[in-house]
Order: C-alpha cells, then sequence, then structure tokens
C-alpha cells in the first residue's frame, strides 16, 4: 500500500509530504484547489511522462517521492522483480521507493530504492503496486491481458493456467527441435560425421573461457622472469639499500622538515606529506619483497605453457577463429551434433510433438470452458452493480475469441461495455465518458476485489455525473473495497466523502503573493464542516452542519 507521498516544487505546492493509511481515504477541497495535483505527481512516479512546466514557478526542480510498504502477497514477486533487474532491497524486502525528479530543462531522473532505474522500470513497478482509476490514462484494466489475469484469478484458475503454460513450453521446444532435424537435409549423416571428429579434437583440447588471455599473461610472465626479478631487486636497492637510497634521502629531508616546523607550524602540512610519503615507500618496499618470495622462474612451467599456447594456436588457425572463441566453438559443436542426431529421430520427434499437441490442446480447450463459465457469472454480477451506478441498462460482456495458442491457452479475452439500454457493446477501453468508465472500473474492482492483485486503487472523481441516492451507493462501494484494499478517492460529493474511514482536505492558499496547494488530515468537526461545504457551498448554515453530521453518522 501507498505509505507516504513527498512533494518538492512541483506545481503550486511548495513542499507537502503525506502519509496515508490503510481502508477508505477520501481527497475533497474546491475546484482548482489542487486534487489533481497530488495524483498527476503520483503518475510521474509511477513512470508517466513529464515535462518542465511541472516545476513551480521560480525553482529548479521538482521532486516526487513515493514509499510503499509492500503487501504480503506480493512480497515474493516484487522482490524476484527487483532481483530480476539487479534493484536493491529496501526494509528486507517490505518496503519500495520510487523517486523522480524533473530540472527546468525538462530532464528527468528516476530511482527505485535509491538506484537509478528507466521510466519503463517505475511502470512495472507501479502497475503491480497501484491501480488509478477515472479520467486518467493509468488503468490496469484497460489492458486486455490484464482483463484476462482477472478473470483468471477470479475464477481460481491459477493452476490450470501454470499446466497450460508448461505444456505449450514443452510443445513448443520439441516443435523447435522437429523443425531444425527437418532442415538438416540430404547430408545429415556427412555433417554429423564431421561434427562429431571435430568435437572429439576439440574434447582432447578442452579449451576454456578466457583461457587464453590468462595462458599469455603466464607465458610473458614466466617469459621474462628473470627481467622482473632483476628489475624488482634493482628497484628496491634504490627505494632502500643503496647507500644513497630513496629512503635515506626521506628520512634526511623528513627530520629537516619537523625541526624547521617547530619554528613555523605553516610546515606541518608539508611534514604529514612527508609522513605519507614514507608510509607508501613502506608499502612500496613492502609488496615489492613479497612480490620475489614468490616469484618462481620454473623452466617446466614455463615449458606446460609453451605447450598449451601451441595446440591453443594450432587449433584456433585450423578451424578459423580466434584462440578466444574456442571455447565457444566448442559449445557450438556440441549443440549442432545434438541437433543432428536428434535429427535422425525424426519420427521419434513427431510422435513426442503430436503427443505433446494434444495435451495442450485438452488442458487450454479445459481452461476455455471454464473461463467461458466464469466469463458469464462476473459479467452477469458486474451488470447488476452498474444498475446501481446510475446506468440503467448498462451490461458488461466478457467476451472470448479464438487467438493464436500461446502459454496463456487459445482465448483472447476482452470486456465489452454497453453503458445504457440498446446501445451496442464496445472494448472498455473506448467508452466515451471518463465518468462512466470511472464507475465502470468502480463495479469490476468491487465485485473483483478478493481476486484483484493491485494493493492500492485510486478513484478521481467517480461521482462525475451523479448524485443523490447513487452517490450513498457509490460511497458504500468504496468503503466495501476498503476492506481488502487501500482506496484512495478524490470526490465532489459529500455523500462519498462521509463514507470515509479518513478524509484530507486539499486547499489553495496564498503567501508573498504566490499560490501554494496545501494537505491536511481532518478531524471529526473539521470533517463535518468540509463536508457542510460540500452540501451548501459557500455559505455553511445549521441546517447543513446538521445534515453533514447525519452523513458521517450514518457511515
Amino acid at each position: 500500500m501507498l505509505q507516504s507521498l513527498a512533494l518538492r516544487d512541483f506545481v503550486i505546492v511548495d513542499q507537502l509530504e503525506l502519509d496515508f493509511v490503510e481502508g477508505f481515504s477520501v481527497l475533497t477541497g474546491e475546484t482548482g484547489a489542487g486534487k489533481s495535483i497530488l495524483l498527476d505527481a503520483l503518475g510521474l512516479a509511477l513512470g508517466e511522462r513529464a515535462d518542465s512546466s511541472q516545476i513551480r514557478e521560480g525553482c529548479q526542480r521538482a521532486e516526487i517521492t513515493a514509499i510503499f510498504r509492500i503487501d504480503k502477497r506480493l512480497e515474493t514477486e516484487m522482490n524476484t522483480w527487483l532481483g530480476a533487474h539487479d534493484l536493491p532491497l529496501e526494509d528486507g524486502g517490505k518496503s519500495l521507493i520510487l523517486k523522480r525528479s524533473i530540472d527546468n530543462t525538462g530532464r528527468s531522473r528516476s530511482f527505485i530504492n535509491g538506484s537509478s532505474a528507466s521510466l519503463n522500470q517505475l511502470r512495472e513497478a507501479g502497475d503491480r503496486l497501484v491501480d488509478i482509476h477515472g479520467q486518467h490514462a493509468h488503468q490496469l484494466l484497460l489492458k486486455t491481458g490484464a482483463q484476462r489475469e482477472l478473470l483468471d484469478r477470479h475464477a481460481g484458475l491459477d493452476d490450470l493456467i501454470t499446466q497450460v503454460s508448461e505444456s505449450f513450453k514443452a510443445m513448443s521446444a520439441t516443435q523447435k527441435k522437429l523443425e531444425q532435424a527437418e532442415s538438416a537435409g540430404a547430408d545429415i549423416q556427412r555433417e554429423r560425421e564431421r561434427l562429431e571428429w571435430q568435437l572429439e579434437e576439440l574434447n582432447d583440447i578442452a579449451p576454456q573461457a578466457n583461457e587464453w588471455a590468462e595462458i599469455k599473461n603466464d607465458h610473458s610472465r614466466l617469459a621474462n622472469a628473470a627481467k622482473i626479478i632483476q628489475g624488482s631487486q634493482a628497484t628496491i636497492d634504490l627505494l632502500s639499500e643503496s647507500d644513497h637510497s630513496i629512503e635515506s634521502q626521506l628520512n634526511q629531508a623528513k627530520q629537516e622538515i619537523d625541526a624547521l616546523a617547530e619554528h613555523d607550524p605553516a610546515l606541518h602540512q608539508v611534514a604529514e606529506s612527508l609522513n605519507v610519503a614514507q608510509i607508501q615507500l613502506d608499502e612500496a618496499l613492502h609488496s615489492l619483497n613479497r612480490y620475489l618470495q614468490k616469484m618462481d622462474l620454473d623452466p617446466d612451467r614455463l615449458a606446460e605453457v609453451d605447450v598449451r599456447m601451441q595446440v591453443l594456436h594450432t587449433a584456433a588457425r585450423k578451424y578459423k577463429v580466434n584462440p578466444d572463441d574456442l571455447a565457444q566453438l566448442w559449445i557450438d559443436t556440441q549443440e549442432k551434433l545434438d541437433a543432428l542426431t536428434a535429427a535422425q529421430n525424426i519420427e521419434v520427434l513427431r510422435q513426442q510433438f503430436q503427443d505433446q499437441e494434444a495435451k495442450f490442446i485438452k488442458l487450454a480447450k479445459e481452461l476455455s470452458q471454464k473461463r467461458q463459465k466464469a466469463a458469464q457469472q462476473l459479467s452477469k454480477e458486474i451488470s447488476a452493480a452498474m444498475q446501481t451506478l446510475a446506468m440503467s441498462g448498462g451490461q458488461l460482456q466478457i467476451m472470448l475469441s479464438p487467438s493464436e495458442p500461446s502459454a496463456k491457452g487459445i482465448d483472447h479475452v476482452e470486456y465489452l461495455i454497453a453503458a445504457h439500454a440498446g446501445s451496442t457493446p464496445r472494448p472498455l477501453a473506448k467508452v466515451a465518458s471518463g465518468g462512466e468508465l470511472a464507475r465502470i472500473s468502480l463495479a469490476i474492482s468491487v465485485i473483483t476485489s478478493q481476486a484483484s492483485f493491485t494493493p492500492t486503487l485510486i478513484f478521481d472523481e467517480v461521482d462525475s455525473g451523479i448524485g443523490g441516492a447513487v452517490a450513498q451507493t457509490v460511497g458504500e462501494l468504496l468503503k466495501q473495497l476498503g476492506q481488502s484494499h487501500q482506496i484512495l478517492c478524490v470526490t465532489h460529493l459529500a455523500q462519498v466523502a462521509a463514507q470515509g474511514n479518513h478524509h484530507f482536505k486539499v486547499a489553495k492558499t496564498q503567501m508573498s503573493g504566490k499560490t501554494s496547494s496545501d494537505v491536511s488530515s481532518l478531524g471529526r468537526q473539521e470533517r463535518i464542516e468540509e463536508i457542510a461545504r460540500m452540501l451548501g457551498g459557500t455559505t455553511i448554515t445549521d441546517t447543513t452542519r446538521r445534515h453533514a453530521r447525519e452523513l458521517l453518522d450514518q457511515s
């Protein structure tokens, strides 16, 4: 769930940090107060596009930081995803920090748990954590893949989907081997004999990855061992053991400066530099002496390295590759031989493929039948929920159509919506009215709440175009959904706001000629005043306060 959201110099927000909790939270305020700014900021943290116009006027950079507490249901998946992208864990994998900064040149930087990340990685993380419903594009339910996954989870088909996926992968692997075998042609036996002979020779040589570079280094060192020993010893003499060694001269200089520093403290820094030089000189001498102790002329080892270099060099010339590439040639030769060996068992492969294909089709058809049954039931439940949300006569149809076989089966799943009686069902992504889309998403989210895999759901003005009893129903549905998810809702309706477990108010302020937006958490009495404002406008009376109190008491 979203734990906190921090903004700095974003649009008209100077500096703001909000802490969120579980359950159903509402955000209210006057039109233009900046409610949408919070969602825009969160959208940037989730990977949406940015531009320099979003930086507060007169500032150099805007920053947004969103901190999430990872739900136990997502902890393993999220940590696996972080590991796959070489991103660090935060708080032992129990938290996730998404950060975005934009400078006045339009340059944007993204971070996940303090490490630099791409916008695509922000989006991938965000898709696992947040789903924004409303008149914004960031809606997971608009993606057909997510629609299929939601149906499958709601129907409890995870185990069957795993079986279908594994069956498809096995079938595809066999099909690839079969295609390779069939394309080998009439010269398969001759090529196989050539590869067997080549593999036998490479097995004897057994070239290793990076071996050539290591052999060259060893040869250079061993061939020049006498020169290296002589030069190292001469260096030791020069540094320490000769009559006028650098060490003795450095000591003399050190003593001279130490004596002078007693008369002028300004020379202490010079004395310290000489001390450092002395330490580094001692370390160099120690390292050289240790190196000489380990250095071995070993002519036998040099002979071995000579022979190995010659073997590798000869093989590389023979097979027309660089010596560095011999190890990969060895691997490639084995793989090609395996493919050709399999090609001599084409009939076996064909039978294996047919058996695996039959198994896949059986499992995929079983999955398709269960999807169809679940789709009919879920369509009815969501359509019924739509009737209570000012969409009388509206229907949702979950349509299954044939698709190319894949690890997900043989179905294309798409949610079609008829927003009103008599209207033609259209894909959810093409519903014209943002208000309708928000309420449809709300109905789907409530019905499938137990199967939904996104812990935080955000509804932006789901009350658009509704009021009265429908508004009351929307509030009740959101509160119900808040029992299993974290819900954040931007609303203009008192009936919805009164149902919230927590209430935030967004307000504009003027200071030193500059406009700023601020957010505060409301207590009981403050909520009564805010809901009364939503009911009665700028003039708040005892009657509107009483009505506001009644709405809160009923929630």
